[in-house]
């Protein structure tokens, strides 16, 4: 595999470069940003090189990043029989005000996340043909192993590598998992529904809904786990971890190591999401919002790269993802009324999924696509 090297690439060697050859080669080589550090690479390859006016206006935007400022929510969700109203409140300002928020005394065991880290790291420091084999960009493909879902869409690519398993809506085969990480995926993955189950039921409060509204909405009933290996990368200004993005479901669920570089924008400002011993992160995403009818904020958020690694995180996506359904969503009726009109049309999952997915990591929200004209009716 012959990559040009970031150095060529900024020197103006531009005639040899083959965006499209390059990008092939790396994607043949079924090895992913993993292989590259393997390899020794001193310079990231250009097609990983954030494009120049794009960096130029992060400069321009970027000004006195206050970070310190402003902290991302955290709630503790113990003794919630006792303080349900409090827990309600806080998920609600959180929701509303950031999109993003911390829970701890979540009720899922310490020993149990250390575990999935472990164990993610685990599959992606395996041997590069023993990954091949689950390396894939076949969409239906429930249990993939690859390096950036919108390779060849995106302007430049993320210094990341996915094991991308989806555990329902229909049971997951336990033998399509990697050995290395089969039974943790399987017992972490159905805790986390189950807390994702225990949000959703204080969202839908906060909305002023009964409990059970989000959840016979379909809203937890298909999960998908995405475990991201980020390895430390030898020119992180130059590239991300992840780019600016929100999220294609209704409610995401997010284990992070103790790496950091995790960022939500809020009031046009990058702020840090450190981690917090035992903590997991929750983001409302788009679809949330889409039916909460902007009540609910799916904030933009990235990662950073770093020249410490790897960092891992382990995503719980709550949505049916590409699963057959004639379920259409639109903003919920109970939220609608003369002064707050329905802000976007309805859409199906799968018709979402398949137009955030074209369009890729681009750092302008789906959302946009399925906004109304002001006037219409409802």
């Amino acid at each position: 595999m012959v990559i040009t090297g970031a150095g060529e690439s900024l020197s103006g060697d531009s005639l040899n470069y083959d965006r499209q050859r390059e990008l092939k080669a790396f994607d043949e080589s079924k090895s992913g940003v993993k292989g590259l550090v393997d390899a020794g690479v001193a310079k990231i390859p250009r097609i990983f090189v954030r494009p120049p006016e794009e960096l130029a206006l992060e400069d321009q935007n970027s000004g006195d990043l206050t970070n310190t400022q402003f902290v991302v929510p955290v709630i503790d969700l113990g003794d919630i029989i006792v303080r349900r109203a409090d827990k309600v409140a806080g998920v609600r300002r959180a929701a509303e005000e950031v999109g993003f928020f911390q829970v701890v005394n979540h009720g899922i065991p310490k020993k149990l996340l250390e575990d999935v880290l472990k164990a993610v790291r685990g599959f992606h420091e395996l041997p590069r043909e023993v990954k091949a084999d689950y390396y894939t960009r076949e969409l239906m493909r429930k249990v993939k192993f690859g390096s950036n879902f919108d390779l060849y869409e995106s302007s430049f690519a993320n210094w990341r590598d996915t094991l991308f398993c989806v555990m329902g809506p229909e049971p997951l085969d336990p033998q399509e998992l990697p050995p290395v990480c089969r039974d943790v995926t399987i017992q972490y993955s159905k805790q986390a529904r189950q807390l994702g189950i225990n949000l959703l039921e204080l969202l839908s409060e906060a909305l002023g809904l009964n409990p059970n509204h989000l959840i016979d909405l379909d809203c937890a009933k298909g999960t998908l786990i995405l475990s991201h290996y980020y390895p430390a990368c030898p020119e992180p200004e130059l590239t991300m971890g992840t780019s600016k993005h929100s999220d294609p479901d209704f409610l995401t669920i997010l284990l992070q190591d103790h790496i950091g570089g995790l960022q939500i924008l809020h009031q046009e400002r990058w702020i840090d999401v450190p981690p917090v011993p035992g903590a997991l992160v929750v983001n409302i995403g788009d679809l949330l919002q889409l039916i909460s009818n902007d009540r609910y904020k799916s904030v933009e958020h990235r990662v950073l790269a770093n020249n410490i690694g790897p960092r891992v995180s382990v995503a719980c996506f709550f949505t049916p993802h590409l699963y057959p359904s004639t379920r259409i969503y639109g903003p919920i009726r109970e939220l609608l009324s003369e002064d707050s009109p329905p802000v976007y049309r309805e859409t199906s999952v799968q018709d979402f999924i398949a137009y955030y997915d074209q369009k890729g990591l681009d750092g302008v929200s789906a959302l946009t696509h399925f906004k109304l004209q002001r006037g219409s009716d409802f």
